[in-house]
């Protein structure tokens, strides 16, 4: 490791925060908040910091923030497990119709999206009837949530069941893409959805109210935590694991659809599991650094030990990658989640137009309407500046080009 593929930033008496983030801008309030992350007591050895890096919700979105003996809710975040899978098919671009707005169609109607708030009526982004898949994967999901549920009684009356299998909102999308060889692929991103966000938000309140109880003082509430061997420390710990496994089971059903819709359309079989990736960039899970077992939180991180595969996607005009993990162990093994945003969504809708938007997305198969200016590729950061910087953590084994994005 030379010390020169990544930059190094004090915090007062904390840990030293790391971050490979050569060539990307930081903001400053990114920045504090990293040195907040870093001055816990119970940080180990050093924050790594990613480049796609920007101010989150109490934890940096692109930070992997080890701890020993406690654990932060906020960190992990309230998308819990959220992250992306990638098949590669048998099809090539020889195969795609000439018009993609059937294939996007078939998808939309395959995968419930988007989200709609109708007093007693069903959510648009929901199930209305549920599949033979779906009822087995829940059945499986069921008893340890039911457990979970007697603890925590706030957690049953969610979207849980008829959300497993959909995508949401913001920027979780399903996409058909060409590598650098033509080959066609399927990919997609969301979490655990409304059930994993009731789980989060729940814990991160009970932390606040747990920092209160013990007279515990910090630069910020939405850094409270869960010391370990404490009866929310272990509740938590099964609550977000069992979302984490929703959140894969949601993206591998979501796959199964979007390959069956696309069969039912498409004049040429194919196979649709040349190659497949499913990865988490929002969790938390024990592992081993630096010869001590530590609990690892990525929030907007993807894992790339030695040889995993992993997938950092672009905005919805550029490109994406999958990648095969370096094993970097400075970085704690690590890579970024994406591009990362460089300004709000709020800034994103006051600064661009549905003009700007439809330029932007040319090519593109996809919403091009003012609901969606907020993910316009413009609000995110070069994805090859972001790939350069993080050379040393991971190298490219397919670089993707989206022909079809669907939105929530």
């Amino acid at each position: 490791m030379q010390p020169e593929n990544y930059s190094v930033m004090q915090a007062g008496n904390g840990k030293p925060i790391k971050l490979w983030t050569r060539g990307v801008p930081v903001e400053d309030d990114a920045k504090k908040q990293l040195q907040n992350i870093a001055q816990l007591p119970f940080i180990f050895k050093h924050v790594a910091v990613m480049p796609d890096v920007h101010l989150g919700k109490g934890s940096t979105i692109g930070s992997v923030i080890p701890t020993l003996g406690a654990i932060i809710p906020a960190a992990v975040g309230v998308d819990i497990g959220c992250g992306m899978m990638a098949a590669r098919t048998s099809l090539t671009a020889n195969d795609l119709p000439d018009n993609l707005h059937g294939w996007r169609s078939a998808i939309e109607r395959a995968v419930p999206h988007g989200l709609s708030r109708t007093r007693g009526g069903r959510d648009k982004g929901s199930w209305e009837n549920t599949s033979a898949n779906v009822d087995i994967q829940w059945a499986e999901l069921l008893p340890e949530f039911e457990a979970i549920c007697a603890k925590h009684k706030i957690l049953k009356n969610t979207n849980n069941h008829k959300h497993l299998g959909t995508l949401g909102t913001g920027n979780h999308f399903i996409e058909v893409c060409l590598d650098e060889s033509q080959n066609v692929w399927f990919m997609l991103h969301s979490g655990s959805r409304g059930v994993g966000n009731r789980i989060g938000t729940h814990f991160i309140e009970l932390a606040k109210k747990d920092m209160e109880k013990f007279y515990i003082q910090l630069p910020d509430k939405d850094l409270s935590y869960f010391p370990e061997g404490t009866e929310h420390f272990n509740d938590y710990v099964q609550a977000v694991s069992w979302a984490q496994d929703f959140a894969r089971r949601n993206r591998d059903l979501m796959m199964q659809n979007v390959v069956a819709a696309i069969r039912a359309i498409s004049p040429k079989p194919f196979t649709a599991d040349v190659e497949a990736v499913n990865c988490h960039h929002n969790y938390v899970q024990r592992e081993h650094h630096f010869g001590h077992n530590v609990l690892v939180t990525r929030k907007g991180a993807v894992a790339a030990w030695p040889g995993q595969m992993g997938i950092i996607p672009g905005s919805m005009g550029a490109k994406s990658f999958i990648v095969r993990g370096k094993g970097q162990e400075e970085a704690f093994c690590s890579c970024s989640h994406g591009a990362g945003r460089t300004m709000s969504r709020t800034a994103a809708k006051k600064r661009f137009n549905v003009a700007d938007q439809i330029t932007a997305t040319q090519g593109v198969e996809c919403r091009k309407d003012a609901d969606v200016i907020d993910e316009i590729p413009m609000a995110y950061k070069d994805i090859d500046a972001v790939m350069a910087a993080q050379a040393d953590l991971v190298e490219i084994v397919h670089t993707l080009k989206q022909v079809v994005c669907v939105k929530g």
